[in-house]
């Protein structure tokens, strides 16, 4: 009893504490109303306009000029249908801007995007100091959320290329249809490492292999900053640190987050083996944005976590860019916003993702900062950092040549996408060699969800932020196009979603594409990722109406097949591959062989999850297939 009383007593001298903090603050606020920060202008050869300076120097002179106000306005990022008015970009300093859920605008299209941005960066560049905006997209996959652009697979799907280079050039070939329509940070690369198919964000990460997470990451990075080959430069922001993927499932959490946003065991040997090496690799590959984690590690969410934001990653690791909290990161679930954004900084968040309400933020951090409980050392850490990023993407210099409307969704870039397809297909069974097709195979049915279904290989964070279902944008591949468009001129290929067809004579090879609908975050978490029982009703359909069946997975994880796998003459996983589904048709067909491997353990049942990542199961059982399995054939053209 005397414990308890302790714990009352000192949470309500806490809450009295913060209940006279605001007070105090609300009068020192009205009182700065009138007592604004002094204005210094600067001279018209200063340092930070004069692009051969040294950055450190740009910045600090840079500094010297800005108000609290402009600071403050730094550190606030919000989600531009958030913002009430497009003058309020000058009036709150702001520092950047994103498109969140989807958001796009009012005419969904290239121009549309370029337009928009560029009214915005118009009111930035009005303000006395002219400081340009970050502007942020979930680009984890190609600029997927403009219509017509280049899908590329999902990052699952470029981990089982295990290609440093080709995965180099697909973040290169983002960042050019980025820049085209304005869009000037990308919060990419994702480097969790998943260790639970059950996780509805498996998809999203390369591996659950912290080693050639490290490897892909730091070559994504590279490529978004591709600055000393050809002046494209978009921001990358490696995610979500810390040590997401290892949340276990709960199913007393809210029905749609079972794992997504969860508990993390704070471990300090995973921390220093598995989760830190690929954010190590990621700043030495000069990332610059690095994004925290909406979960929590051991006992306090990753926004409070000072030890791991600055003393690790800051202090330790030398990271001279700027740590961004994730949506609503730093004040979901707590009632005091005021002492949820005090802490948050103080730990080391320096721009927070609101997403929403600016003008309470800004008031909230200048209150802070005038009672005490936020530093001016702070500020200017964060700030500085901010404004680093933006001098070393070089917002503030003249403009290289502009990357035109024209790349987003250009032939080369979805040549590339249709080669990572191809390199990304793990053949997992091939009894009697089925595979390769021939051409000239006489008979061919397809069927299944995700034959003809443009929104399902695409998978979500496409158009919409839970992606969609349905056969479009259009200029994109479905893969049955791919097939019929790939077979000889006598090659009957019929298609029916059911696999229902009239009775006649079998067909020489049935194709199975099957597999889940879209789904983004917590929304993906599943006790049990399996086939839909129209989809195994498919599959067998086709083995009655044809001689062999291949079966093809799309899908954002390994799903649970131990059942089924034995009556499938040949199976593949194609992940999610994007845009350019004729790239599965290129391998089905023998165009290109087989060379994509597993990049995570294939469970055989639920009750082995979650797999270490050093492959144990939770029940010691062996896996259906392990990480790196994946058969190979030639190509026979």
């Amino acid at each position: 009893m005397e414990v308890n009383a302790y714990k009352t007593r000192n949470t309500i001298l806490l809450g009295l504490f913060l209940l006279a903090a605001l007070l105090s603050s609300a009068f020192l606020y009205m009182q700065s109303e009138h007592n604004e920060t002094a204005v210094t202008t600067p001279a018209a050869d200063t340092i930070y306009l004069d692009e051969t300076q040294p950055i450190d120097a740009r910045v600090a002179d840079l500094l010297s000029y800005m108000t609290l106000e402009e600071k403050i306005g730094q550190m606030t990022l919000v989600e531009k249908n958030s913002l009430k008015h497009p003058n309020d970009i000058a009036a709150y300093h702001l520092g950047g801007l994103l498109s969140g859920a989807g958001a796009k605008p009012e005419v969904n299209t290239p121009a549309g995007w370029k337009e928009m941005i560029d009214g915005y960066q118009t009111e930035a560049s009005a303000t006395r100091l002219g400081i340009p905006l970050l502007y942020g997209a979930d680009a984890i996959h190609g600029h997927a959320h403009v219509p017509g652009a280049t899908v590329f697979p999902h990052a699952i799907g470029l981990g089982a290329t295990g290609n440093l280079e080709l995965v180099q050039a697909v973040a290169q070939a983002t960042a050019r249809e980025m820049l085209a329509t304005g869009v000037n940070w990308s919060y990419s690369p994702n480097l969790d490492i998943p260790q639970d198919i059950r996780w509805g964000r498996v998809y999203e990460a390369f591996s659950d292999d912290s080693e050639l997470v490290s490897k892909l990451g730091a070559a994504y990075v590279k490529g978004l900053q591709s600055e000393a080959d050809d002046g494209v430069f978009v921001l990358a922001t490696p995610k979500h640190y810390l040590g997401l993927g290892s949340m276990g499932w709960n199913s007393s959490q809210n029905k749609n987050f079972k794992i997504d946003q969860g508990v993390t065991p704070a471990n300090d040997m995973s921390l220093r083996r598995v989760y830190l090496p690929p954010f190590k690799a990621a700043i030495e590959a000069g990332a610059l944005s690095i994004m925290v984690g909406l979960n929590t590690w051991g006992d306090e969410r990753m926004v409070l976590q000072k030890e791991l934001l600055t003393d690790v990653l800051k202090s330790e690791l030398g990271f001279k860019g700027f740590l961004v909290s994730d949506w609503y990161g730093v004040h979901e679930g707590r009632v005091n916003t005021f002492w949820a954004t005090v802490q948050a900084i103080n730990a080391g968040v320096d721009m927070v993702m609101l997403p929403f309400d600016y003008e309470q933020f800004t008031k909230h951090v200048k209150w802070a900062n005038q009672l005490g409980l936020i530093s001016d050392e702070r500020i200017n850490d964060a700030a500085s950092r901010i404004l680093y990023a933006k001098f070393e993407q070089g917002l503030f210099d003249e403009e290289k040549d502009a990357v035109q409307l024209s790349e987003v969704g250009s032939a080369a870039n979805r040549a590339l996408a249709r080669t990572a397809v191809a390199e990304s297909l793990v053949l997992l069974k091939n009894e009697d060699t089925v595979l390769p097709l021939s051409p000239q195979t006489a008979h061919i049915r397809v069927a299944g969800s995700a034959a003809d279904n443009i929104g399902r290989q695409m998978g979500a964070w496409s158009i919409e932020w839970q992606g969609i279902d349905g056969n479009w944008p259009a200029g994109a591949t479905s893969i049955l196009k791919g097939i019929e468009d790939r077979v000889s001129p006598a090659t009957l290929v019929e298609y029916n979603l059911q696999g229902e067809f009239a009775g006649g004579k079998k067909a020489d090879v049935g194709i199975a594409v099957v597999g889940e609908k879209p789904y983004a975050e917590g929304w993906g978490d599943t006790e049990y990722p399996v086939l839909s029982d129209e989809d195994l009703q498919t599959i067998k359909n086709l083995q009655v109406n044809s001689e062999k069946v291949v079966v093809i997975i799309v899908s954002g994880r390994p799903l649970l097949i131990t059942n089924e796998v034995e009556s499938f003459d040949a199976l593949l996983a194609a992940w999610l591959p994007g845009s350019e589904g004729a790239g599965v048709a290129d391998v089905l067909f023998g165009d290109k062989s087989f060379t994509g491997t597993l990049p995570l353990p294939w469970p055989s049942h639920a009750e082995q999850l979650p797999i270490t990542t050093a492959g144990d199961t939770s029940d010691g059982t062996a896996v259906l297939f392990p990480r790196y399995f994946g058969l190979k054939n030639k190509q026979i053209n």
